[in-house]
């Protein structure tokens, strides 16, 4: 017979199960390095056990050299997907999350270039196709955030780029994929908490993520017609190169440190609502933008 210790569930208190600040940091040149990091980002490499519900499906994700990317694709492999990682040009990062990807027993295309080409896009959906055999998860991830005190300080030119990457690219990856995508498949967006208590310093970053949640609703209304399903993600603090390398000093030394978790989340913590949705048990959710920001609440 088990004893009653035995029988307890293993829970603990969820502000203790992750790194928490402060983070001491060295400054990277955008977009980061993973390998670069002191306090490394856990992605589930020890953790994330599959259970075959994505068996045999194709995914595409954008930004998934590191950070939230690397973890969802490190799931979907582990739960049976092939993954084509996009990436623009963190070679080291992204050889890491295809090893992981063909560690999983599943097939990994490693593919580096600028999402803001729209000719980069229509290959990358190519190349799925070729490479992987099809396209059924369609992940638009990748981001770029750059932080300013002014407006002034946000040039024309980064504010064009920061559209580019996080809306424009999303607009042609979506645009070429849908029309050769199969009933049943699945796009799912980035959205962030900064769409609903956006940061006058990310003004361009919480711009486009404003735009991301009125471009997955309105998508997911057309998708739908084709028997595709359009839904969202909207994390909050996550630990990731990217704040390592956009952000001040002493942002990152305290990041994460004021929200009710007491610290940012780990992209491992994220990866399981991208399976979720990437998956028949989320059949009946369509449009939806799911909070995973820690307790900050969406409206």
């Amino acid at each position: 017979m088990p004893t009653e210790t035995e029988q307890q569930p293993q829970t603990a208190d969820p502000k203790k199960q992750g790194p928490k600040p402060p983070f001491e940091e060295e400054k990277q040149a955008p977009p980061g390095l993973t390998a670069e990091m002191q306090e490394k980002p856990d992605h589930g490499e020890q953790t994330y056990k599959g259970f075959g519900r994505l068996q045999g499906r194709k995914a595409l994700i954008t930004g998934g050299d590191s950070g939230i990317g690397r973890a969802v694709a490190l799931a979907f492999a582990r739960e049976g997907a092939d993954v084509l990682i996009s990436y623009l040009n963190e070679d080291e990062d992204a050889q890491e999350t295809e090893r992981l990807v063909r560690d999983a027993g599943r097939k990994a295309v490693r593919v580096a270039g600028d999402i803001a080409n729209h000719q980069h896009c229509e290959e990358l959906v190519n190349r799925a196709f070729k490479e992987l055999g099809g396209l059924d998860l369609l992940v638009n991830n990748a981001a770029f955030q750059m932080t300013h005190e002014s407006i002034e300080e946000f040039s024309i030119e980064e504010w064009d780029h920061t559209f580019k990457t996080n809306i424009y690219a999303m607009f042609y990856l979506s645009r070429s994929a849908m029309p050769r995508m199969r009933e049943g498949s699945t796009i799912i967006n980035t959205a962030s908490v900064q769409a609903y208590q956006p940061s006058p310093t990310l003004l361009a970053y919480s711009s486009t993520k404003g735009a991301i949640v009125t471009f997955t609703k309105a998508l997911s209304q057309l998708a739908i017609k084709q028997g595709i399903r359009v839904n969202a993600v909207a994390p909050g603090p996550v630990w990731t190169p990217l704040i390592v390398s956009t952000m001040p000093e002493q942002s990152v030394k305290e990041f994460g440190k004021k929200g009710s978790m007491e610290r940012p989340a780990q992209p491992a913590e994220l990866a399981p609502m991208y399976v979720f949705l990437a998956s028949d048990e989320s059949r009946y959710i369509n449009g939806g933008i799911f909070d995973l920001t820690g307790g900050k609440m969406l409206p």
